[in-house]
């Protein structure tokens, strides 16, 4: 435009002032609207229409997007995510371990160091940008657009094998509705009257695991065939998790209200009933005598920092994709301290309900081995052991009545008199804190000495059934979020939808997609060598590459994208600005932590050759055996494939093989209820448009009649339409040029770009405001 061209600046300067008035007026109104935006477009005939534009919408046609109902459906979604079988399975047993109530006190550090700041940072990049972990972080850096990538590969291959434990928790709860439960005692040898010889050598819950359950082979080598009973519990399993999953949240968050919330009501009845029995105390005793000697130790400090990492959910993807559906103005600091907070509280309560089980269940063996062993001292008097040793106030000729604290004493004095002899007479020492010192986890604690101490029960099969519905519940209140985590970023960045086709159809065929191929690789599980494939992808499809997908989140908002730029978009989200101890946390302590735990972690992998626990079926017991070469090669190809995204994405970006600015992801920009589809950078030579995929002359005006563009001057005298740079433009920056304010949008001295100035794209998530 010619400089002095005043009488058309002018005009051009009013017809801006009134746009950009008439969209300010409009402000207040939209506080409350944070899911579509209705823009006043011209028709050809000059006529107004309304269109909306949506998230993800390319034409105005596509559906909005899905919303949470209310707060409690979105907190109960997290809480299911988060608190799952590692709860109940697994922070017991650290706790036991490594120094039981002192446990608490680096878990505790950590999960305020660790926990908390990186679950309120994928809380925050979810519920900013709105789009699933694959769409955040190529928003965030397109270099490292890889991280959503990875993923979403952890997501699907946890997945696979998540879904067998549930499909065995299906089966127990089937096989849990006989009185006397099936694993109450061991069969008889068929036409015969002598015990089965593999229960016989090992225990009535053992053999019903592995052979009954699962009919173990003896080694991952020996795959033989699948278990029929176990496959038809797995698609069950998958086809529970479809059909909460085809809708999406508007499904799946009505499931939520019954799988977050009932393992809760079971725990509970479980500790009351539980502290009803005798035992209980001694096992909760055990389980909080600090052992403060067991803290100074490095390696109680990496487990506490990798269960404080996995109990959350950090990395899967699943937490960004549920927070994706807030609104804007969501108090996001708040839910990722209530959701820690109440993770950290239910493994607490899920502790003591298990030690309080295991109590019992100590003192019920503790019984049988002073009878058997007290019958062995009756057998021994009179030759190896004299009457005059006996105490006179012990009755051996009832055995029955013969308490753990008359054995005990009988013990100390006849090792005080033979000494040297009482190597030779076989009598074990029958104590209760030996019996809680046997550490059991996972599949151990939850099919064997769980079940076990259930068949001690009143009413053994009601709290049976009560006990493997709540893992069923806990199983999908998991798998709910990870399946979310692979299905919103996948649906948000390569929209399935086909013409024709509603939002909600497509989402149907890829989430029935998804389950299908993922029940039929899970076959994989169900043959008699599964569950070794459990334990090797349990073990190395997760550990590793999650933590280098963390590690790069942090690294990418703290580095990358900007500690500063990140707390104005906070401040801009939330109304406030977050405390000053998360921009430490972010950007220097908790990446420097994450770095040792990675370390700590591959050193921990590397020095451990990769092996599993096999069941003997001829001797019944456990054997550690090493994986096979082609075993070793799979362990490896797991961790290779989850994290093979990254480094492919980033050389695909750096090499311009795929044009870093033209992602191929559109983009929402969120101001107070207001929805602006960002639509990738166009060329140079062609127009801006807000609109993706119109023509400027196609593209509707946000306002009748008005253009909120400054119209510039092209060759051969025609004008064109140029989105200036602030809050209502396509988002990207002007090269050289800084933010532009709102007022510098109203009044004569409007700053003017030219259309050869080439334009930068920005990443930033308050839309360069």
């Amino acid at each position: 435009m010619p400089k002095n061209s005043k009488a058309v600046k002018r005009e051009l300067d009013d017809d801006v002032t009134e746009s950009v008035r008439d969209l300010l007026s409009n402000e207040d109104a939209c506080d409350d609207s944070f899911k579509k935006s209705s823009l006043i477009v011209d028709s050809p005939e000059g006529e107004g229409k309304e269109c909306d534009v949506e998230e993800g919408a390319s034409d105005g046609e596509e559906e909005e997007r899905p919303a949470w109902n209310s707060k409690l459906q979105y907190i109960l979604a997290q809480v299911g995510f988060s608190v799952g079988l590692g709860n109940v399975w697994r922070f017991p047993y650290l706790c036991q371990k490594n120094g039981g109530g002192a446990y608490l006190v680096p878990y505790l550090i950590l999960l305020i160091l660790i926990g908390i700041p990186l679950f309120f940072l994928e809380l925050a990049v979810g519920q900013r940008i709105r789009r699933g972990s694959i769409g955040v972080w190529n928003y965030i850096s397109p270099r490292l657009g890889g991280i959503g990538f990875a993923s979403c590969v952890v997501c699907f291959f946890v997945a696979l094998y998540y879904n067998v434990i549930i499909s065995w928790s299906l089966f127990y709860f089937s096989q849990s509705f006989q009185q006397p439960l099936p694993w109450h005692e061991c069969p008889l040898v068929k036409n015969k009257t002598n015990v089965v010889p593999e229960c016989e050598k090992s225990s009535a819950t053992t053999y019903y695991w592995y052979r009954e359950a699962l009919d173990i082979s003896n080694s991952i080598s020996e795959g033989g065939g699948l278990n029929w009973k176990m496959t038809v519990c797995l698609l069950a399993a998958w086809s529970m998790v479809c059909l909460a999953m085809i809708k999406g949240i508007q499904s799946s968050g009505k499931v939520m209200y019954f799988s977050s919330l009932f393992p809760y009501v079971v725990l509970i009845c479980f500790l009351v009933r539980a502290l009803l029995l005798k035992g209980s105390i001694d096992g909760i005793r055990h389980m909080f005598t600090p052992k403060l000697e067991i803290m100074l130790e490095a390696k109680v400090w990496r487990e506490a920092a990798t269960q404080v990492f996995f109990a959350l959910g950090l990395g899967f993807g699943g937490v960004i994709a549920f927070s994706s559906y807030n609104k804007r103005d969501n108090n996001c600091h708040f839910d990722a301290v209530l959701v820690s907070f109440i993770n950290f509280f239910t493994s607490v309560l899920a502790t003591l309900v298990v030690f309080a089980v295991l109590g019992f269940k100590a003192n019920i063996m503790n019984s049988k081995c002073v009878a058997l062993n007290t019958n062995k001292i009756v057998a021994l008097l009179g030759s190896d052991i004299e009457w005059s040793l006996i105490p006179h106030h012990i009755n051996l000729t009832q055995v029955s009545q013969v308490t753990a604290e008359d054995y005990h004493q009988m013990i100390q004095i006849i090792k005080g008199v033979k000494e040297d002899e009482y190597p030779k007479l076989g009598l074990q020492s029958c104590s209760i804190e030996d019996e809680l010192n046997q550490a059991v986890q996972g599949t151990g604690l939850a099919f064997i000495a769980f079940t076990e101490a259930m068949t001690h029960f009143p009413a053994s099969p009601f709290w049976s059934v009560m006990f493997f519905l709540m893992l069923i519940n806990l199983g999908l209140g998991s798998m709910f979020g990870t399946i979310e985590g692979i299905l919103t970023p996948l649906i948000d960045t390569f929209k399935f939808d086909t013409r024709g086709v509603r939002p909600a159809e497509s989402r149907l065929c890829v989430a029935v997609g998804c389950c299908v191929l993922a029940f039929s690789i899970g076959l994989l599980f169900v043959q008699r060598s599964g569950n070794y494939f459990v334990t090797m992808f349990d073990d190395y499809s997760a550990t590793l590459p999650l933590l280098i997908v963390v590690v790069l989140e942090n690294v990418a908002i703290a580095w990358f994208y900007g500690i500063d730029k990140f707390f104005e978009d906070l401040r801009d989200m939330l109304g406030f600005t977050p405390y000053r101890f998360y921009y430490y946390m972010w950007k220097y302590i908790t990446p420097i932590l994450l770095l040792l735990l990675l370390c700590a972690s591959f050193i921990q992998l590397t020095m451990t050759p990769p092996s599993y626990s096999a069941w003997i079926q001829e001797e019944a017991v456990e054997k550690t055996l090493h994986f096979p070469p082609w075993g070793i090669a799979v362990c490896i190809s797991l961790v290779v494939m989850a994290m093979m995204p990254v480094p492919v994405v980033f050389c695909l970006r750096y090499f311009n093989i795929i044009d870093e600015n033209t992602s191929g992801l559109s983009t929402v920009s969120y101001k107070k209820g207001r929805v602006i589809k960002e639509s990738p950078r166009p060329e140079d030579d062609d127009d801006a448009s807000l609109i993706h995929g119109k023509t400027p002359s196609e593209a509707p005006s946000p306002m009748p009649g008005k253009s909120i563009y400054r119209k510039q001057s092209g060759g051969g005298g025609t004008e064109v339409d140029t989105a200036p740079n602030g809050r209502y433009g396509i988002g990207y920056l002007m090269a050289d040029m800084p933010d532009i304010p709102e007022s510098d949008f109203v009044g004569e001295d409007c700053v003017l770009f030219n259309k050869s100035m080439k334009a930068k794209p920005s990443h930033d998530l308050t839309n360069n405001q």
